[in-house]
């Protein structure tokens, strides 16, 4: 987790250093870099509200600290999708306490994505993990470790 939360600090402090007065294009029309402050959410929804998201964020790290605790995961999968949604949190977490908004980088041009960051691409995929786990294997383990 921790070289996860470091290495989307590290993205961050570059798109800082290097993108804040013009995007490096990489695809022509489908992929740059560029320097977002976001203060809400995906497509900024929620925005300027800071003290949701902090708080949002720290229900849900106590959730996965509790499920953690408990030993209430049961496999492998269902752990790493809760430490990617733990380090992408937390990645933004940081953020939003330093700055008061989320450095976004990553944009696709092609669809019209929300620009987005690592922080971000921990959470979406450790999601889509968790809801994998807890289709298909979180009631078979379950049911052995005598929870179900």
């Amino acid at each position: 987790m921790v070289l996860l939360v470091g290495l989307d600090q590290i993205v961050k402090y570059l798109a800082v250093t290097y993108l804040t007065t013009k995007p490096i294009v990489l695809i022509e029309n489908v992929f740059e870099l560029t320097y977002i402050e976001n203060k809400g959410a995906a497509w900024s929804m929620l925005e300027n509200q800071i003290w949701f998201f902090i708080l949002i964020t720290i229900i849900i790290l106590a959730v996965i600290a509790y499920a953690f605790y408990k030993k209430l995961i049961y496999t492998k999968l269902g752990k790493i999708s809760l430490v990617l949604i733990s380090a992408g949190g937390i990645g933004n977490f940081i953020d939003r306490i330093t700055h008061g908004y989320v450095i976004d980088m990553f944009s696709f041009k092609l669809i019209n994505f929300p620009v987005f960051n690592v922080a971000d691409i921990c959470i979406v995929c450790g999601g889509l993990l968790f809801i994998y786990y807890m289709m298909f294997q979180y009631d078979k383990f379950a049911e052995k470790a005598g929870k179900k």
